[in-house]
């Protein structure tokens, strides 16, 4: 059996509980590395899987617990709707709001996805210069790295209603928080020309392709600092990946899937919507762009109804919350390991390939970017994407690609990024097949132009 990673104690623990506002969940023995190959045994083992960030996973004990959800629903509807489904979206509801440290349980919706969250903040927005509460022209701020959904969400809500919108454009490689912190005050400054206001800031907390951590609490001080009206945080890989703490942060909204890195099905994420001074509502103002018959009760309550539809994914929040703490630290210990695995297998990469990574460590979370071998001839979004079908058609390797077009000037530079993930499952062996798949590539003189023919 390959060794994994990080070593899991087949020490039991003691039979004291966890508290999660004032329910006792008992907690089970650790985990053994045998049990967690068990846990992802549906998982292909021809694959090396090391994409954990696109579509997270979600370990066999979990999918039981909402396979008996989904039961309870098909046994008997009309009890499961006016008798389980709304107290359980609230215990799921609270231990998300302790994960977070939110300030009440108000605070946290649950919702399909961060697209989903993203559609809900800006469709406020919108509304406000509809309402002629923004003038036209004032400008909603977004990294360049934004994720793409959230770039067509800006189209179809904020640019449709009157916005403006500016983009921060981020360096990469990056070598230092300074480099980005320089370019959002730049891109403040922008904003703010001609008398316009900066009305919300959209700020990633690890962004997705090329994936880097934001300082997001330096940022959204220097937002307080100029004036912005809102931030909203996109951090749709956040929690189970980086540290997330509402109080520290300080974010008026902020979004996170709970399907990628902690351990649940799809479709689950939370958006966070911080109580204003005067302690009203947060979600009495905005509305889940699915209109259904809990309108105006709150965004938390209409978020828990949206339809006849599969909720199950939302009530296994306990599940993943005592699967975590099987692991030595919870889910401090998990992301803790999680880094340091994958900057170390990042760093083999490197030096077999002569490369570098695209940041430096500690702006890294359970994700990094690797650079590829630049004979590969790597020279467009079009090649990226058809490299990684062919590393997982050819060699069984799953990995996203990223493009990076070179400066002008720039020759013979990488211009191909390999974005690896490390999650709980993975072992050496997955790392070592992605390194002597490239190895075998470049040995064979193959370049991106042999795809493009095809």
């Amino acid at each position: 059996m390959v060794k994994s990673l990080f070593l899991i104690s087949r020490i039991p623990m003691s039979s004291t509980t966890i508290h999660h506002n004032g329910s006792h969940i008992p907690k089970k023995p650790k985990l053994s590395s045998l049990e967690i190959e068990s846990e992802f045994g549906h998982h292909d083992s021809s694959v090396a899987r090391i994409n954990n960030g696109s579509f997270g996973c979600c370990p066999a004990s979990i999918l039981s617990a909402q396979r008996r959800w989904q039961l309870q629903y098909l046994r008997q509807p009309d009890h499961f709707y006016f008798n389980d489904l709304k107290s359980a979206v609230l215990q799921s509801r609270t231990l998300i709001k302790d994960l977070v440290n939110a300030d009440h349980v108000d605070e946290i919706s649950i919702v399909d996805n961060a697209t989903t969250a993203a559609a809900i903040v800006l469709q406020h927005t919108a509304w406000n210069f509809r309402e002629g509460k923004f003038q036209k022209g004032d400008v909603v701020l977004m990294l360049h790295y934004a994720y793409g959904a959230v770039k067509k969400s800006m189209e179809a809500y904020v640019t449709r209603a009157g916005g403006n919108v500016v983009e921060v454009p981020l360096p990469f490689p990056v070598n230092s928080n300074d480099e980005i912190v320089s370019e959002f005050r730049k891109a403040l400054e922008r904003g703010k020309s001609n008398g316009n206001r900066v009305r919300l800031a959209v700020i990633d907390h690890v962004t997705s392709m090329p994936c880097v951590v934001i300082p997001v609490k330096e940022l959204i001080q220097i937002c307080r600092e100029e004036g912005v009206d809102q931030v909203f945080v996109d951090a749709a890989h956040s929690i189970g990946c980086t540290d997330v703490d509402m109080k520290e942060i300080g974010a008026d909204f902020y979004t996170s899937n709970l399907h990628k890195w902690f351990f649940c099905p799809p479709s689950i994420a939370f958006l966070y919507t911080r109580r204003n001074l005067k302690g009203t509502d947060p979600g009495s103002d905005l509305h889940h762009p699915v209109v259904s018959h809990e309108y105006g009760n709150g965004l938390a309550v209409e978020s828990a109804w949206i339809g006849t539809r599969d909720y199950s994914a939302q009530l296994v929040v306990p599940a993943a919350v005592e699967f975590v703490n099987r692991f030595e630290g919870g889910i401090e210990g998990i992301k803790k390991r999680n880094h340091e695995a994958v900057v170390e297998m990042g760093e083999m990469l490197v030096k077999a390939w002569g490369t570098r990574l695209g940041s430096p460590p500690h702006m890294c979370a359970s994700m990094v970017m690797v650079g590829l071998p630049a004979c590969l001839g790597i020279g467009s979004d079009s090649d990226a994407l058809k490299l990684r079908t062919h590393l997982r058609d050819a060699f069984g390797v799953e990995v996203p690609i990223y493009y990076r077009s070179p400066r002008e000037g720039e020759v013979g530079v990488v211009t191909g990024y390999a974005r690896i993930s490390h999650q709980v499952y993975n072992k050496v062996d997955d790392y070592y097949k992605f390194r002597d798949a490239v190895n075998q590539l470049v040995q064979n003189g193959f370049t991106c132009v042999v795809l493009s023919s095809d």
